[in-house]
This record gives structure tokens, sequence and C-alpha cells, in this order.
């Protein structure tokens, strides 16, 4: 087993898991089998009640683990399926060390950091990454660790000592340590300064670990001589110093470093070179490239509790970003606060509505007030779980008269109870006790539109975390007022899809459909939405094969299947096109992987507008650089 691990310097925001995604992408990239491992420092067993405020949303795996935001985007960029023992957190470990004490595994011994809390974290590592993760037998081949915080906090120390001991314990060869670190450019002297990464090194190496790698954030590329100044200083080959700068959008990433050679410095430490040392990313150019020539809109009005965050609903911007993509459209959100959504507050310009999902009263009435916005002026809507349940209450309250319909969430002594606590469910204990993880929902009408996304499916298998849900003894009322509860559990007393017949999309799902959402395989319920907010959802639907296998493969191993010519829903300005859903547009269908229109034959991923050869990323789009959101690390969503 090989290992990689990503450790970050100076200031926290950096973007290690966008920068440990993408090594794991180069990676794999090589023909190498690739899982990852977050560890964070703190003192809760997990992520589970945490406010989204303080480390963004909670991302919900197929075992109901309740992880760090940053395994979404191990499991996004690289297509895996993790498990909740790849988010390793203090407060995990010391259980663990306690409950072996209590059962008296030590033997009497004096339970101490060192040895038994850096063996617990050590041995943790080494199982955890033999775990297979992409669906095929055997253990992985290389497992890229990434430790949050930044080196020189107190609650890492543990982990730096363990990793420490573990660099040692995995053998010469078996060990590679990429540093994330800034490089600031000081405004008044324009000067790129390194000073801030020779101390983090510097501190590094004072507890016992060597970089191999850096990687520096900056907002340009490094300068020769500011690398070969780090070299001297930091004791790192020029060679295994790579620049992270400012790009449009985070699928450049894995690009970035492979033009820099990135990959050929971590196989060489890993004693690997007998792998390919040419990556083969040919889905991510297609993607980055098609992602950046967007020209078209689609404006989606986001109503939550936590907009003054974006990171708080990370998984939903990027599952729209990817339906958004697929429908070929560059997506706006509008962030409205639920607290604060009064009748007029969603502008008339919004083409969607989505209400994602959340936890507490505050907002509450401004969802409901968002649903019924979306049903009377029949703009496409989508519901996730909080946002499912309160549009249950929207149209208990319109449309069956009853005014006081709430949830026992908010009023626990509601007199018209729509929404209800579990059965199953704990009231004394907050961690870990929701409905969480991959859960089946069976699909009641076979032509219900959210089937017929589904690719006509009987079934699907989906992530849940609730606590609450709708009553079952008020289903009744709800569907005789037209309400459509077309997919239920296994029993069939579980709510989890509901419809609107009479309208052209409005969905709400119990499930969280944005966990499961990957670049090259985008949720059907966000392409139904986005679909549904450009015109194009009746061709969709029309076609289940188009959206079921060309929308959920990638574009480039499509063959063309789905292309304008079949049914016009890319590009109906030109029915007579031959070009497949990532050939840029008909007009244009010599377009190649190097040329992004012919008139610019001689573009290539580094300039695919020739005149626009300024823009970041040397030439990707100028006009694209504000990106749809930023988490403040400088990665444009």
């Amino acid at each position: 087993m090989k290992y990689v691990l990503v450790t970050g310097g100076v200031v926290s925001g950096l973007g290690k898991g966008v920068t440990a995604s993408s090594i794991g992408v180069l990676l794999k990239a090589c023909g190498l089998r690739v899982t990852s491992i977050k560890i964070d420092p703190y003192l809760n067993t997990d992520a589970g009640t945490m406010s989204p405020f303080e480390h963004g949303e909670v991302f919900v795996l197929d075992d109901g683990g309740e992880v760090d935001l940053d395994l979404g985007n191990y499991e996004r960029f690289l297509d895996i399926k993790l498990t909740r023992d790849h988010n390793i957190t203090t407060g995990k470990v010391y259980q663990h060390v306690i409950d072996k004490e209590r059962r008296g595994d030590y033997l009497g011994k004096t339970i101490q950091v060192v040895p038994h809390i850096t063996d617990a974290i050590q041995e943790w590592i080494e199982r955890v990454a033999k775990i297979p993760v992409d669906g095929q037998e055997g253990p992985p081949d290389v497992c890229v660790i990434e430790l949050g915080g930044t080196i020189g906090d107190i609650e890492s120390m543990p982990f730096i000592e363990a990793i420490g001991q573990f660099s040692y314990r995995a053998g010469p060869g078996n060990f590679c340590l990429i540093h994330v670190s800034l490089v600031p450019v000081l405004n008044v002297v324009g000067e790129q300064k390194t000073k801030p990464t020779q101390h983090s090194v510097r501190g590094l190496r004072g507890l016992g670990l060597t970089p191999d790698m850096l990687a520096c954030r900056s907002t340009m590329p490094l300068e020769e001589n500011v690398k070969a100044k780090l070299s001297q200083f930091c004791h790192v080959p020029e060679e295994n110093i790579v620049t992270l700068y400012d790009v449009p959008n985070i699928w450049h990433l894995p690009l970035l470093l492979r033009d820099q050679k990135a990959h050929e410095a971590i196989l060489k430490v890993l004693n690997l070179r007998s792998y390919s040392t040419e990556p083969v990313l040919d889905e991510w150019t297609h993607r980055t490239r098609r992602c950046a020539m967007l020209q078209k809109t689609v404006r989606i009005a986001m109503v939550g509790k936590y907009t003054g965050l974006s990171d708080s609903y990370l998984s939903v911007l990027k599952a729209l970003l990817h339906a958004s993509v697929a429908c070929e459209r560059k997506l706006i959100v509008d962030w409205v606060p639920a607290s604060d959504l009064e009748e007029l507050t969603i502008e008339e310009g919004a083409d969607g509505v989505l209400v994602p999902g959340g936890f507490g009263d505050r907002g509450v009435e401004g969802k409901i007030l968002a649903a019924k916005y979306a049903r009377e002026n029949k703009v496409p809507y989508l519901g996730i779980c909080l946002g499912m349940q309160t549009a249950v209450l929207e149209y208990a309250r319109s449309r069956l008269g009853v005014h006081d319909a709430s949830s026992t969430e908010f009023d626990k002594d509601s007199k018209s109870p729509f929404i209800v606590f579990m059965p199953e469910g704990s009231k004394t204990h907050m961690g870990g006790t929701m409905r969480l993880g991959s859960r089946r929902t069976y699909f009641q009408v076979k032509d219900c539109t959210s089937a017929k996304l589904y690719g006509n499916a009987s079934f699907v298998d989906e992530r849940h975390r609730h606590r609450y849900e709708v009553n079952p003894d008020m289903v009744a009322q709800l569907e005789s007022a037209g309400m459509s509860f077309t997919g239920k559990d296994e029993t069939g007393e579980r709510m989890e899809i509901i419809e609107l017949p009479d309208h052209p999309f409005f969905i709400g799902a119990q499930f969280h459909p944005e966990f499961t959402s990957r670049p090259g395989k985008p949720s059907p319920l966000f392409v139904g939405l986005i679909a549904a907010a450009t015109g194009q959802l009746d061709a969709f639907l029309g076609s289940p094969t188009t959206v079921h296998d060309s929308l959920q493969t990638e574009w480039p191993n499509c063959n063309g299947t789905f292309s304008v010519k079949s049914n016009g829903a890319i590009h109906p300005e030109y029915p007579n096109g031959n070009s497949s859903v990532y050939g840029v547009l008909p007009k244009h269908g010599s377009v190649s992987l190097n040329g992004a229109y012919v008139k610019h034959g001689n573009g290539s991923l580094n300039g695919i507008h020739k005149d626009q050869a300024k823009g970041s990323l040397n030439g990707v789009l100028g006009d694209h650089v504000d990106g749809i959101c930023s988490n403040g690390n400088g990665y444009h969503y």
C-alpha cells in the first residue's frame, strides 16, 4: 500500500480537500486504484451535530456516516463510495481507545497519548486504507490522506506524531508528503512572498515531517526565481514544487497538476514509475472545456436557512452545477434567506426554485411561501427533505384549508400535525439517531415524472438524513386534493417523493439526491429541475434512455448517441446538427479536443479561445473568472 499525505500551512481554507481530491484523480488517471481518508482533529465523534456555519454542510455516506464535506469532494472527484471510518476524528480515536481500556484490552497498562493513541491512529489508517471503495475486489493501490487544520494546531499534535511514526512504519518508497501552503502577493509591491511557506515548512520539519512536494496557493503561477528560493530554503526539488493558482472552476485543478507534472513527482517518490506517467484525463478535459464555454444561463432561487455560507449547501450547489452543464446552461444561483422571505422576495427572473434541507423552525414560513410561489406561478420546484415537508404544509394550508397545518418539529402540540416525529427516532440523543444513509424508495406510479427521470426504474437507492416524516394519517386527505405520493419506502407507510400532476415540475424528495450526484453522473431530480427551468423537460422525458444512459454516463463515452439530431433538446436551433453532447455546436462539427472552435483550431486546454489568452488558466474563458460562487479559498465554483 502506498500513502500520500496532504497537510496545510500558514492559514486554513487553502483548499486542501480539493487538492487531495485532484491528486487522487491524477493517480487514478495513471491506472491506480485510489481511496481517501480525512483526519479531523476536533473532539466531536462526527460532524452530525455541528452547525453548517461551523464547518459547512454535513455530508452523508451510504452507510449513514455523517462526515466532513471534504469526503463529498473525494466521492465526486473519484466516483467512489466511502464509509464512516474514512473520516477519522479525535473523538472517534479516544472513544475507541477508552472502550478498549474498559474491556481490559491493555492488560492494566497506563494508557497514554504515546503510544496508545498514536498506535490507534496508525492502525485505523492501515485498516481503512485497505477497504475497497470503487466496486472492485481487493485493496486499493494508493490512499490519499488529508490532515485537517493547519500545521502547529495543538489539537493536531497526536496525529502529527502518529503520522511521523507511520511514515517510518510504511517504509521508504511508500509514503509521500505534500504540503499545501500560501505564497501571497502583496499589492503594495506586487511580489510573491515565500516567507510564510518557509516558516510553515520549518514548523513541519520541527515536528518530524519533511515534505516531498510543495503545492503553493497563489493568485498567479509561481515565478521561476520564487520556485528556486522555495527549493533552496525548504529543501524540496524545484520539479516537486507546483502552483495552485486561482482558476475559474475546480475541475481545472487535476489538469493544472498534470500540466506541471505533479504525477511524475508523486510516482517517483512512491517508486511507481512502472505505471503510466501520462494520465488519461479526456473526461476531465471535455468537462472543463464544456463548462467554460457555456453562455446561456439558468437562474435558480435557493431558499435556505444558511445562505450566509455557501459551503452549507455545497453538495446542492455541485448537483445544480452537474445538471446545468448536462443541460448546457451556465448556473446562476439567487440566494434567498428563508427567514427574510416575503411574498415578493423571489425575483420573477428565477427560472426555478429549490428549497434544500434544514432543521429548526427559523425560516420555515419563508420556505412555505417559496413553495406557494412556485406552485401558484407554475415555476419548477424541487424540495429536498425539509423542502418537501414545507411543500406538504403549504398544500395542506392552501388546498385543504387547514390553516394551522404544521410539523411537530416546530409545534409539539399542533392540532393538525401533517409532519410528525419518526417512531424509531430518539428524543434524548441527537448524534447519529436520525434515519441515515442509503435507503430504497419504490415508485408507486410508473409514468410519474420522477420515475421517468430515473430511467423508468421501479425503485431507487438514495441517501437520507431526517427525524421527521409526512404523517401517514394525513396522506389520504392530501391525495384527495391532488397531491401524488409517487415514491414510498418498502413498508408503503413512509412517504419519499411527492409530485403535483397539474404542475409543469413540482417534486419533493424526503431523501437527499445531491449526495450521489457526480460530474459525469448528474442527479436525475436535479437534471429534471434544470431541464424544466430551461424548457427541455419534455425532450428529456420523451426519451428515458437518453436521460438514464446518456446523462448518467460521462460524455466522451456516449459515442454521440445523445445528439441534437435525435431530439433537439440541447440545441434546437440547429436541428440538423450531428455533434454529440460533448460536441460544442453543430455548426462547428469538426470540433476537437485541441480546438473548441474550428476557427480557433490551434487552441488547446491552455487557450480555448486564443483571443482570450490572458484569461485565467491561460485563456479558458476570461469572462467566466467569477464562476458561480467561491468558498473563500480562491477556487470558483
